[in-house]
């Protein structure tokens, strides 16, 4: 028997940006008398079907978005005799889909750290269940991932996780459903001892692949300070002790190393947070900005962020402390005028984030926005006879690019005016003059580069309408890809490991 598991994509690039953690964690967590699992990552190259055979384990993790291809994959694999298992996110909310359209023969709900074993040896012995029950697993229960399995030249940054579950409720986001809203960390100790284990095989850039690595805010210890119970403070303050305690000991890590992680905008409240962050070298963060607007952020359940003048200040404080944003900004809210998407292009340029991404409002199941969305429907349309409120069931040439309707904009206007934003952030002129955050020639040359790899794989192939263009930026993005992935790793080294003072030294290898 052997076991298989694969992260689905119709699109390969060749080479990838992160590590697609789950795939290493699930390897970790394989039984050894199993043998090590096949590991198989789409963006990388296609899942060759030839190498499955009768009574095999394959296990696809999905998440809405590859959940077509992923369910391609799951009837393939069932055809030819193996158990077809499915997790993540999108299972976990629809495990009879999974059954109906995948093929599955079981589905995994929840975190699949500690029952990943008992879902193997129960296909072993012909038992297997229809869903598994993974729940929330405990912080210090998280299984490191199995990076000696690492493709050869495959990725660009590596990824370790310090905490699951974000204590925010924004509507377009499930995580807060999935996840839960109480901070799951893993233990210190355990997070370095991983990351000392990727600087050896050459990992310099590494993202921290959390929900929400600022999980307690200054208010959130306000509100809990005005409780006549001082039980919720306590629980908070021993969060945010973990959280420096980590930052702390990645402050001990060698010098080249780079982060770059998820945070909330009240972070920029928190200058100690944000100092401590800038020593433990993460050197980035994506920040749900969202919206511009104060009525954008009101529609989204985000109401704590700032808008306006008095946003573009707040965003600036990060850069102030040494840590470069990653922006991130939402169109087609209802609120959308055709005048907020100038004002968004100058808001972020003005704010000076290094990178900035614009994405289309869409209806993710296990959102806020998705239940809205799904009950207000009246004889739903149809593609190809899939209601449009299961449109992961369609290919993506047949997605439509807008799902929810707008009071004022058509479609094929928020494309466009989204389009146009994504073209004068990425101006070279623009970026030439972000670049200007890099000291050497080289570093804003690489800059520019990057820059433009990440608006091939993000902008053009997500936005573009016609199958033309989307090869092209495929193309593109795939020799981009080659040539970017060479000023982020370095040579394999002997690994660190703790010396007597609490320091870094090689191991006698």
């Amino acid at each position: 028997m052997r076991i298989h598991l694969v992260n689905p994509s119709d699109v390969s690039f060749g080479v990838a940006v992160i590590t697609p953690r789950w795939l290493y964690v699930l390897a970790a967590a394989t039984p050894a008398e199993y043998r090590a699992p096949s590991l198989v990552d789409e963006t990388l190259e296609q899942f060759d079907l030839s190498t499955v055979s009768s009574g095999d384990v394959v296990g696809i993790g999905i998440h809405t978005a590859n959940a077509y291809r992923g369910y391609e994959l799951g009837r393939a694999a069932r055809a030819k005799g193996a158990y077809v298992v499915f997790g993540g996110i999108h299972p976990t909310l629809f495990p009879d889909e999974a059954r109906e359209h995948g093929g599955a023969h079981a589905v995994v709900r929840g975190d699949g750290d500690l029952i990943w074993g008992t879902v193997i040896a129960d296909c072993a012995a012909e038992r297997l269940r229809g869903v598994y029950e993974g729940g929330r697993v405990e912080g210090r229960s998280f299984y490191g991932g199995r990076w000696d399995l690492l493709p050869k030249d495959g990725y660009m940054w590596a990824s370790v996780q310090t905490v699951r579950g974000c204590p925010k409720h924004c509507s377009f986001c499930s995580v807060w459903r999935t996840d839960g809203q109480e901070a799951r960390l893993r233990g210190a100790h355990d997070v370095v001892d991983e990351i000392r284990d990727l600087r050896s095989r050459g990992f310099r850039f590494i993202v921290l692949a959390d929900d929400n690595f600022y999980p307690v805010a200054l208010n959130d210890l306000a509100m809990a300070r005005r409780r006549a119970d001082p039980a919720q403070l306590h629980e908070l303050e021993a969060v945010r002790r973990e959280r420096f305690e980590l930052m702390e000991r990645m402050a001990d890590l060698p010098d080249d190393m780079v982060f770059f992680t998820q945070i909330t905008m009240e972070a920029a409240e928190d200058t100690a947070f944000l100092d401590a962050m800038r020593k433990a070298h993460i050197k980035g963060a994506l920040v749900g900005v969202e919206s511009v607007t104060a009525e954008g952020l009101k529609a989204v359940y985000k109401d704590f962020n700032l808008a306006g003048d008095a946003l573009v200040e707040r965003l600036q404080i990060f850069r102030r402390h040494g840590v470069h944003v990653l922006g991130s900004f939402i169109f087609g809210l209802p609120t959308d005028t055709a005048a907020t998407f100038d004002l968004t292009a100058a808001l972020a340029q003005a704010a000076d984030v290094t990178f900035a991404q614009f994405v289309l409002l869409q209806p993710f199941p296990g959102t806020v926005d998705f239940e809205r969305w799904e009950r207000t429907q009246v004889d739903t349309p149809k593609i190809d006879n899939i209601p449009l409120t299961r449109h992961w069931l369609l290919p993506s040439s047949r997605r439509p690019k807008i799902y929810m309707p707008h009071p004022s904009l058509k479609p094929e206007q928020i494309r466009q005016y989204t389009q146009q934003v994504w073209d004068r952030f990425y101006s070279v002129s623009a970026t030439w003059k972000r670049a200007q955050c890099i000291r050497s020639i080289k570093g804003r040359l690489a800059f520019m580069l990057i820059s433009k790899l990440y608006r091939q794989m993000y902008a053009n192939t997500g936005i573009a309408t016609d199958s033309a263009r989307h090869a092209r930026a495929n193309r593109m993005a795939r020799w981009l890809a080659r040539a970017c992935r060479r000023l982020f790793v370095s040579p394999p080294q002997a690994r660190l490991v703790n010396d007597a003072a609490g320091g870094q030294k090689p191991a006698v290898v």
